[in-house]
């Protein structure tokens, strides 16, 4: 029985995506919980104040979070809402991320600019047809050595701020083209600017990348209950097996590092044919394969790999993954960034 007398405070970036994101857990919470008071309490992150130096020089990502764990250890907010892809491996001892809310899609997207021609208005229709040299902006490593791997001659332009701060600036002309995570596009209500979502294949996600967590006390009892219902088992083994890997490569915000983890159920059919579809709403009969990646900024190297196994070993095959691309040269690629 929980008691609905009690004031809970969700911790959050002031973001519009993260607001909406926030948003959305109170609303749940409060369908469940009507006489509970909740409330969101806003904090501005360091990442938040520093727009104008990409994140690997920085710090990356704990720089979204920890202004955020400080208010909760600290006794001034109860949990946080985060997307999973800016949490660090690592987080402060007397904290954790309870829960993990089912995930949006993980790709990214490719949001092209439309320009003014003699004929009209014309769009590229997707990546391939950016034309020779494009301005494209993104901060993030792993997204820059992808590109250049399929498009050394595109012009990389660091790009900074919230999302709705980086699509009015390729509407004003700065870039010729975005690339943006997917689940954000959607989240804020804007799916019609999509030109293209890039598939793995074209761009591996971020770890985490369209999930949400909440991160709150380990000793909290009471928020544990709370919020226990909002757990999403199926993305959560996912999440947990990207993280396992991002945390034995030991990456950050300075190294391109990429997983996608998904659970896929096999079935067999009267051919005797095996099919695939994914694991929505239980794990029985599912198969849990991640794919990793691990490139140097430039793009002249990339180390991919794959594997596949139990559910219930997510965190085991993660780190078996991250194992197998060092001993294929990801070891290396490491070893120089973190020198220089």
């Amino acid at each position: 029985m929980i008691n609905g007398n009690k004031r809970v405070v969700i911790a959050t970036r002031g973001s519009k995506l993260a607001l909406w994101q926030a948003g959305w857990i109170k609303t749940e919470l409060e369908k469940r919980y009507p006489d509970i008071d909740i409330e969101l309490k806003k904090i501005k992150t360091t990442g938040d104040k520093i727009l104008d130096v990409p994140l690997a020089k920085v710090g990356g990502k704990g720089l979204f979070v920890k202004e955020i764990e400080e208010a909760m250890l600290r006794g001034e907010a109860d949990l946080a809402v985060h997307s999973m892809k800016d949490v660090p491996a690592d987080l402060p001892a007397e904290l954790h991320i309870a829960v993990i809310c089912e995930r949006e899609d993980p790709r990214d997207a490719l949001i092209v600019r439309t320009q003014k021609t003699e004929g009209g208005l014309q769009t590229a229709q997707g990546f391939k047809d950016l034309p020779h040299g494009a301005r494209v902006g993104t901060s993030s490593l792993r997204r820059i050595c992808q590109i250049l791997n399929k498009r050394p001659d595109l012009k990389i332009i660091q790009l900074r701020g919230n999302l709705d701060t980086r699509i009015r600036k390729l509407d004003e002309g700065q870039f010729d083209a975005i690339v943006v995570a997917t689940a954000g596009v959607k989240r804020l209500g804007m799916p019609e600017r999509i030109t293209e979502v890039l598939g793995p294949d074209m761009t591996l996600p971020a770890i985490g990348q369209g999930a949400v967590g909440i991160e709150c006390r380990i000793d909290d009892e009471y928020i544990h209950k709370l919020i226990n219902p909002l757990n999403h088992v199926e993305t959560a083994i996912c999440v947990r097996a990207e993280r396992s890997f991002l945390k034995k490569l030991e990456g950050g915000c300075q190294v391109p590092i990429a997983a996608h983890a998904r659970l896929i159920r096999q079935n067999t059919e009267g051919s005797g044919q095996k099919t695939e579809a994914d694991c929505k709403v239980s794990t029985d009969n599912c198969k849990l394969v991640i794919e990793g990646l691990v490139g140097s900024v430039s793009g002249d190297r990339i180390v991919k790999g794959s594997i596949e196994g139990d559910p219930d070993d997510a965190e085991h095959l993660g780190i078996n993954l991250a194992e197998g691309l060092i001993a294929k040269g990801a070891g290396e690629i490491l070893a120089e960034v973190y020198e220089r």
